[in-house]
Parts: C-alpha cells; sequence; structure tokens
C-alpha cells in the first residue's frame, strides 16, 4: 500500500509559530490606539523575535518588515528559528497595518509565512506589486491584464452570481480612484481596505467570505506573503511588480525580477509545502483582535498549509498573569 501524506502524519511547522504571532499580536495591544505606529511594531517585533527563536527550524528572513517604514525589524536575511530542523525561507510582519494598530482601526493582524529555501521570490528590490486575488472559480477565467470591469462579469459568470453582487476589496488610495469608478461602473460593490491588503487577498480566495475578488497595487512583499495562504486555499492570485520610477525599475532587473510579467502564485512562492499563520491584533473581517478580560488574554489565529489544504482556526486563552 503507497501512503499518502493523510497515512504518515508529519510535522506542521505553522502549529508551533502561532506562537510567535500570538505573541506579537500580545504585546502589540498597549499600544493600540495610542497614535504611535514604531511603538506597536516594537513590541511585536521583540516578541516574535523572541518566540521565533525557540522553533525547531533553520530559517532565512526573506521578507523582513520596517525598511520602507524605517521601524524596528526583522531584517531581511536576518537568521530565525534554533539553527535545527528545515532549511525554510521565511516572511514576517510582526504587525500588518501598523498604522490602523496605532490608530485604534480594525484588520490589523501578525502575520508569519514559511516556505522551503529559495522557494520566496525575493521581490524586496520592488516595493510595490498590482494584485489580483479570487477563489478557484476564477482560474481560467480572469487575467490581471484586463479591464476590471471584464474580470468582474467573467468572475460572477463562474460563481453563478450577477455583476451587482460581486465585492471587490481594494486598498482605499489616490492612485486606485480610477478602478474604483470602473469597478463601480460595472455594477460591483467595494471594500474600501484602509491598509493590509493580505486580510483582503486571503478573504477573497476563501470560500464563504463576502469578498469575491482582491485588487490594486500593494506591497509586494505583503503579495509574497499572501501567496503562501491563496496556495494553501486553493486560490487564484496574479501579480505584477509596480515599480514606482526607473531607478527602482532598473534595480529590480538588476535584481533578476521580471518587469511587466504577470507572476502567478506559485512563482511567487515554489513548491507544495509553504505554511502561513496570522492571529488578529485589532478586530477584523478574517480574525478577532486580542481580547482581554478576567485575567485571561484571547487570541484568534488562522493557521494555513499548502500541502494538505488545511486551514485551522486557533482560539487560545493565555493566562494574563504570565505577560503582564
Amino acid at each position: 500500500m503507497t501512503l499518502t501524506h493523510t497515512d504518515r502524519p508529519d510535522r506542521n511547522l505553522a502549529l508551533e509559530l502561532v506562537r510567535a504571532t500570538e505573541a506579537a499580536a500580545i504585546r502589540a495591544v498597549p499600544f493600540i490606539g495610542k497614535g504611535d505606529k514604531i511603538a506597536v511594531d516594537g513590541a511585536a517585533v521583540d516578541a516574535m523575535r523572541a518566540f521565533l527563536s525557540t522553533v525547531s527550524f533553520d530559517g532565512v528572513v526573506v521578507i523582513g518588515e520596517g525598511e520602507k517604514d524605517e521601524a524596528p525589524m526583522l531584517f531581511n536575511g536576518e537568521r530565525v528559528g534554533n539553527g535545527q530542523g528545515p532549511a525554510c525561507d521565511v516572511a514576517v510582519d510582526p504587525v500588518d497595518g501598523t498604522s490602523m494598530a496605532a490608530a485604534g482601526r480594525q484588520n490589523a493582524l501578525s502575520v508569519i509565512a514559511v516556505a522551503d529555501r529559495g522557494a520566496m521570490l525575493d521581490a524586496s528590490s520592488v516595493f510595490y506589486m498590482d494584485k489580483l486575488v479570487t477563489g478557484p472559480e476564477g482560474r481560467d477565467v480572469v487575467d490581471i491584464r484586463k479591464p476590471v470591469g471584464e474580470n468582474i462579469r467573467a468572475l460572477a459568470a463562474a460563481l453563478g452570481k450577477r455583476p451587482e453582487e460581486v465585492v471587490v476589496a481594494i486598498l482605499d488610495r489616490p492612485r486606485h480612484e480610477g478602478i474604483v469608478r470602473e469597478i463601480r461602473a460595472a455594477g460591483a460593490g467595494t471594500r474600501l481596505l484602509l491598509d493590509g491588503d493580505v486580510a483582503g487577498g486571503i478573504n477573497a480566495a476563501r470560500a464563504g467570505t463576502r469578498i469575491d475578488m482582491c485588487v490594486g497595487i500593494g506591497g509586494s512583499p505583503e503579495g509574497v506573503t499572501t501567496a503562501c495562504a491563496v496556495k494553501a486555499l486553493g486560490g487564484f492570485m496574479q501579480g505584477v511588480l509596480a515599480p514606482k520610477d526607473d531607478a527602482e525599475r532598473d534595480r529590480g532587473l538588476a535584481a533578476g525580477l521580471q518587469m511587466d510579467h504577470v507572476y502567478d502564485a506559485d512563482d511567487l512562492v515554489k513548491g507544495e509545502d509553504a505554511f502561513f499563520v496570522a492571529t488578529g491584533v485589532t478586530d477584523g473581517g478574517l480574525l478577532d483582535g486580542v481580547r482581554y478580560g478576567d485575567g485571561i488574554i484571547r487570541t484568534e489565529s488562522i493557521v494555513l498549509r499548502t500541502q494538505s489544504g488545511t486551514v485551522r482556526r486557533v482560539v487560545a486563552e493565555h493566562l494574563a498573569s504570565k505577560w503582564l
């Protein structure tokens, strides 16, 4: 008899990594709504780094955080883990949505994605990427090179909906004013995201959410991180790098990146054994934020694995006395 992965249990690294996102989310809470995004990020970074050091893997941060915002960072090239176990690429964002958390707004997450060493596209030389994410119904139906209205109509037909029933998530930025008009002209509704298009992309790829599609220009590191989740969810994703000027375009080309090329999820994260973990910092459409009360700290996380296609929700209760 040939054993499959379901017959031969193996290690789910994400179930260990979730402790690091939980810790980052919990440590960020005292700074929520205080207006200081550097303090939010600094507390989360310190907690995530400490917990990552206990995990049995040999990780290298391929997608770090902080360089773009001049915040405290888990920097690109940093070694994480205890050095034992599988060699991995790591993408980290101790708080995806630091500005939202600092303002007390919703949808801030703590995020880690992990894949085999060499699997993640290093897009750090070009900060932004135009992205399109849908559920599996979008495969061979939508294309990032087509007008958004055409994609909305095609996806609606694949979903058995009218275009008026389609909901599209997009970052609320001046650069997206034209595409927002196109979305609405096609009859679809928008979900304008203040920040955090990782959550928007995941909700577009997941079954049973109100978001059918996520589009627009956001961070290219977040795009690679989102690809780990989309692959685990069986969703569809495309991305095109969006350099802000000729100098950045030249840096990207020198780093081996392809401009005007449509990357799919398998280009952004190669292989079939990737992990994605996120813990809610503030309440949002994907996860509840951290809750305090009666001596208990409650966290909610999502844990995804590409190899098994498993989606787990992890609700944990932590004794506050151990953290305060």
